[in-house]
């Protein structure tokens, strides 16, 4: 595929605000996460909850969107000049040129949970939770168009964990094909009760801090985070701005929370990220794993990654930092791939101390140093859904 100029992106979540402040959590080691005290009976693990959320009211003119989840994509958008890098991209192309691809495991699923919480004696929504725009999959895809006014393409990718990731590489085929000449691309996902006790009906949560690829590893920590990205085509224009070289999907459809023992999906989808990219394994300094500190899921992606990449690759998750943000997740760990080039840190993992027996030597505990000119970011699905892709620095591209 021919290289796309990330023009602008930002990323809010637990451990920071904008990419400063998030770059500077990866550099000293400060961890967003913290004992759960989100609803009403707080399930007895740690979270990434995003500070502010509850007094981040929307705009008025956004009213019928007013929910946890968009309240978040808002404050998302305000960080790092992203806004006015968009509105920027609407003058060159005019509005109907303007997509918007997000992904989302939940949407405003919390407004609906506390509709049903609140219900009136004749059994209905309460007046404040009546907005039909909330109660639905697509409410902050819809509100996001609106917001940004993106005439053209809007759509919702919900794939679970891989959605956001999604996201970029059908955003990439939007302007491969022509349909628009710049696309905003990203994903939001917040808090609610049906995925934190959702994913301890199935054994999945663990009572303490993440600890990915940890040989004593206990599950996941789940986060919330709002984080975009503009994606237009290469010219010859000036600037230096990183490119996303290359995505890979597969959908290994094994079972519908365990990926396939041989970690065939996730090969597929690093082999086609590369071959995309015309790039070797051996051309790739950092990883951003998957890595949600589940058992089975970091023991076949280290094996996969000990298989495919040379030992001087520097590997590691950063769900240690953030948590699990589900169909956030992907366009997260996008952006702290591309602080990555930006900076050359390499982020360790936060809260292990001994590594899983399967992990190669890819695999670091502790944060490194170095020239990044390409890095990948992997992420993988229930359901076997799975993302993969390739960025690089503007000079490597």
């Amino acid at each position: 595929m021919q290289p796309l100029r990330i023009t602008a992106f930002t990323a809010t979540c637990a451990a920071g605000a904008g990419r400063a402040e998030l770059l500077d959590a990866l550099t000293t080691g400060r961890s967003g996460l913290k004992p759960n005290d989100f609803g009403r009976e707080p399930l007895p693990t740690w979270v990434g909850r995003v500070a502010g959320l509850e007094d981040a009211r929307l705009p008025a003119e956004f009213s019928a969107y007013e929910c946890r989840n968009n309240r978040l994509a808002w404050l998302g958008l305000q960080r790092d000049g992203f806004l006015q890098a968009v509105v920027d991209a609407r003058r060159r192309y005019g509005t109907q040129r303007l997509a918007l691809v997000l992904g989302t495991s939940t949407s405003s699923i919390g407004a609906t949970e506390e509709a049903y919480t609140r219900l009136t004696a004749a059994g209905e929504f309460p007046e404040d939770l009546r907005c039909q725009a909330v109660h639905t999959p697509h409410s902050t895809g819809e509100f996001l168009q609106r917001a940004l006014q993106a005439g053209n393409v809007g759509v919702t990718v919900a794939t679970a964990c891989s959605s956001s990731a999604k996201a970029f590489a059908q955003g990439a085929r939007l302007l491969d094909l022509g349909i628009a000449d710049a696309v905003v691309v990203g994903g939001v996902d917040s808090l609610c009760g049906s995925v934190l006790f959702g994913f301890n009906s199935l054994a999945l949560v663990s009572p303490e801090p993440c600890r990915p690829f940890d040989a004593a590893r206990s599950g996941i920590s789940i986060g919330e985070a709002a984080a975009f990205a503009l994606l237009e085509r290469s010219g010859s224009e000036t600037g230096r701005v990183p490119r996303l070289l290359g995505y890979g999907e597969s959908s290994d459809a094994h079972h519908m929370s365990t990926p396939h023992p041989s970690g065939r999906g996730a090969r597929l989808a690093m082999n086609e990220a590369l071959n995309r990219a015309a790039l070797d394994a051996r051309e790739v300094q950092y990883v951003n794993l998957h890595g949600t500190a589940s058992l089975k899921n970091d023991e076949i992606e280290a094996e996969a990654i000990a298989e495919m990449f040379p030992a001087s690759t520097h590997a590691s998750s950063t769900k240690g930092w953030t948590g699990h943000t589900l169909g956030a997740a992907g366009a997260l760990e996008a952006v702290i791939s591309l602080l990555s080039l930006e900076s050359g840190l390499m982020p360790g993992n936060l809260n292990s101390r001994q590594l899983d027996p399967a992990c190669g030597p890819q695999v670091r505990l502790a944060s490194a140093r170095g020239t990044v000119r390409h890095a990948m970011s992997n992420s993988f699905g229930f359901g076997g859904s799975n993302c993969v892709l390739l960025f690089a620095r503007a000079e490597a591209s």
